[in-house]
């Protein structure tokens, strides 16, 4: 393979992120775009010079093409991943992986009869200050390391992309297609960087998670042992909506730390600009280094992860992340739900279905009260504007789309 044409399956809000790596690499060609909202994809289409369009994923899939990038919701990745896997077609599929591990498994599992590269899309692994702290570790700065910690924090920030994300878009992370809320979607960037960051297995998790508003579970904090004894890791999320984050992208910022038998390495951001501090620190002995010559923008991580992907076909190597690791992230998400339930740790490599809140999918009355509550909007409005708001009639989840319907 010289070149690698590919079809991009669903073109909504996150498609702005995740496409322009592929349009800007010199041996990828982006021949079709696929989505039910033909209008939109067509729009898009004349954007990035993409000739060819379809509403139909069997449409797709018979365009001469040599690759997808699967950019649909989560509860329809095992249905267009097995379809892409039957078509021949090698596949990177959007986090999370799957709506269950069993799920999960059935993708590799097609994937690898079919003879495909699988791998899943996470940025994180090519966000430059993540990639430089990893090879740090590897090369011992800091010696053994011993803790890792990763905060996420969601407040409120006023970028021009989170400003027209389409509200359509989220509707489904709000109700029974979605086994979760934002643990499950967000948080799997940060659960695979506590797996990716120091090449450990994770054999307990103990956690505990509030009910927040909206679809957020906060606050969460959650202690994870590693297979390596010595190894532990910390993991909070909170969602602060009265503080302002500055971003360009979404109102949310990260913080990841490495402390080690020698020294330290610190990750001071990802999304947002929450810290006044340079965005890679080390420290080794008695040595302290400001890392400031590195690319920090969000979404270098998205077109370097394009490139990833691309750069593996032709070279024949399997691109970050593989399909197993996310399989183990999938796992940690539904081991912190578990345990916070159980209130007892749980071995994450146990779990081969899935596991919800106990709250889980909060009822329209609920999710009305918590846009109230978080003043978003009057109580009046809300309810009048409930179907549009939740896709409800404010009585029942909305029916699950078919399969070909794909919003991002």
């Amino acid at each position: 393979m010289e070149r690698v044409r590919l079809g991009i399956v669903g073109v909504g809000n996150v498609s702005a992120l995740n496409v322009p790596g592929y349009l800007e690499h010199p041996k990828c060609d982006v021949v079709a775009l696929c989505d039910p909202k033909r209008e939109r994809a067509r729009r898009l289409a004349h954007q990035w010079g993409v000739p060819r369009v379809h509403d139909s994923l069997d449409d797709l899939l018979a365009d001469d093409i040599d690759a997808v990038e699967i950019l649909s919701p989560t509860y329809l990745h095992v249905d267009h991943v097995l379809a892409a896997a039957r078509a021949g077609k090698h596949v990177s599929c959007q986090k999370p992986l799957a709506n269950s591990v069993s799920d999960a498994r059935r993708m590799i599992d097609a994937c690898a009869q079919a003879g495909v590269t699988f791998r899943v899309t996470e940025n994180c692994c090519y966000y430059p200050p993540l990639e430089r702290a990893k090879q740090l570790i590897r090369e011992g700065v800091i010696g053994d390391p011993t803790v890792i910690r990763i905060k996420t924090v969601v407040g409120e920030t006023e970028s021009q992309f989170q400003a027209t994300q389409d509200p359509e878009g989220y509707l489904w992370r709000f109700d029974a297609r979605s086994p979760g809320g934002h643990l499950f979607d967000d948080v799997m960037h940060k659960y695979a960087m506590a797996l990716w960051l120091v090449d450990e297995d994770i054999r307990s998790v103990q956690a505990v998670v509030r009910k927040g508003r909206l679809f957020f579970e906060t606050p969460m904090v959650a202690l994870f042992e590693y297979t390596r004894e010595d190894l532990l890791g910390l993991m909070e999320v909170s969602h602060a909506p009265g503080m302002f984050i500055p971003s360009d992208w979404y109102g949310a910022d990260e913080f990841f730390e490495v402390q080690g038998t020698s020294g330290f390495v610190w990750v001071t951001r990802l999304c947002g600009r929450l810290h006044d501090l340079p965005p890679l620190v080390v420290g080794s002995g008695k040595t302290r280094s400001r890392v400031t010559d590195i690319d920090d923008r969000y979404e270098v991580s998205f077109r370097r992860a394009a490139a990833g992907f691309v750069d593996g076909l032709l070279a024949g190597t399997q691109p970050e992340l593989p399909a197993e690791t996310a399989v183990k992230t999938l796992q940690l998400a539904f081991a912190v739900y578990q345990s916070s339930i159980e209130r007892a740790p749980v071995d994450p490599r146990t779990i081969e279905g899935s596991v919800s809140p106990p709250w889980w999918p909060k009822s329209p009355e609920e999710l009305i009260e918590d846009v109230v509550a978080l003043g978003l909007m009057p109580e009046e409005l809300a309810r009048s504007n409930a179907r549009v708001l939740l896709g409800t009639d404010g009585q029942e989840p909305a029916p699950a789309p078919a399969v070909g319907e794909h919003e991002g």
